[in-house]
């Protein structure tokens, strides 16, 4: 190894500074933020991290520049990839980004996935990235920065989701996380176990145990009972809050609807979404959509009702939902409705 190598094993970058070693392992003036070991960039007191270094030129941008280039990345600094029509950065010392083959690969025999942060191999197979907390080499946690006890929280695995997850789950409650109800654990929609109705589900419990004291109170007073009623006095052949099953299989959807009926071959579908259902995943609703068609692939119409919605008291809305319900059947029955899905939003 040349006096100009730095020291550190495997390292052929230049030394800086009476310390032997490159940049990237604290060689040269070091960054005057307590508990750094980094180097100092360019003519500043700071790290790269820290701010230091010649900084990206785009309008608001706190990353650091490239070299030979003045912006960062993501904004199209340093080298790129040389693939086709690819505008991606390339990576390590490629010539590609990481989708066509840039980046250090996992040494794991047959393994083609990039390797994790500062290891020798993929997530899959051991490599983790490490806790940013300083001195600190555990692992941080799914979607995080720091390991779990430097307050690195476990983030759902469901795309695009930053809930944290419950119980010893992957999966945040709106996904599917938290200890659930020994009745509906292998439902697709099980909810979670509840204390106060013996480690049930509120809803099983009170299909379970329906002489209990308990489960005489259990949605009593809910809009969802107040839409139920309406519906009765008025229509017949309406099934409420029951799973559907594919007949003659082990259908693993059972998906539940709050209000249904099937016309020929169209199921007109009355949803209670109270508060309009804000806090609801859209991702997780467009999934549940396809689950529903995939039980009955004829036509469907649903009614989404906002019991909540401003403006109009409960009375009203429910005059009017009957109205709308009665035009959608005349509908069906005319075979006017022609979407094998319509949606129909109703106060929100």
């Amino acid at each position: 190894m040349s006096h100009k190598d730095c020291s550190e094993q495997g390292c052929t970058n230049k030394a800086r500074g009476k310390f032997r070693k490159c940049f990237s392992h604290g060689g040269g003036k070091q960054c005057d933020e307590p508990n750094c070991t980094k180097s100092a960039r360019s003519k500043s007191d700071k790290c790269v991290e820290h701010g230091g270094g010649k900084r990206c030129s785009e309008i608001n941008c706190p990353r650091s520049a490239r070299p030979k280039s003045d912006k960062c990345v993501k904004h199209g600094g340093g080298p790129r990839c040389n693939a086709p029509n690819c505008t991606k950065a390339a990576v390590s010392k490629s010539d590609k980004c990481v989708e066509h083959g840039g980046g250090q690969r996992c040494n794991a025999p047959n393994c083609t996935n990039v390797v994790m942060h500062k290891n020798t191999t993929c997530k899959e197979h051991g490599g983790k990235k490490k806790c940013t907390q300083f001195n600190c080499f555990e692992a941080a946690l799914n979607k995080n920065t720091k390991c779990k006890k430097h307050g690195g929280k476990k983030i759902c695995n469901t795309k695009k989701c930053k809930n944290i997850v419950q119980g010893k789950s992957d999966k945040c409650l709106a996904h599917g996380g938290g200890s659930k109800c020994p009745n509906c654990i292998n439902w697709i929609d099980s909810r979670c176990r509840n204390s106060k109705y013996d480690g049930y589900c509120a809803t099983c419990f009170k299909v379970l145990f329906p002489d209990d004291e308990r489960s005489k109170v259990i949605y009593s007073h809910t809009k969802e009972i107040r839409v139920r009623n309406a519906i009765n006095e008025k229509f017949k052949g309406f099934v409420h809050d029951k799973p559907l099953y594919t007949g003659n299989c082990d259908c693993t959807h059972r998906r539940r609807v709050d209000h249904r009926k099937l016309i020929g071959n169209t199921v007109l579908a009355i949803e209670t979404d109270e508060f309009a259902h804000k806090d609801y995943s859209p991702l997780d609703e467009e999934i549940r959509y396809d689950d529903l068609y995939m039980i009955h692939s004829g036509k469907w119409i649903f009614i989404r009702f906002n019991p909540d919605g401003i403006g109009v008291d409960m009375e009203d809305k429910l005059v009017r939902l009957i109205e709308e319900i009665e035009t959608q059947i005349a509908r069906i029955e005319k075979e006017e409705n022609n979407d094998l899905l319509e949606i129909i939003k109703m106060y929100y």
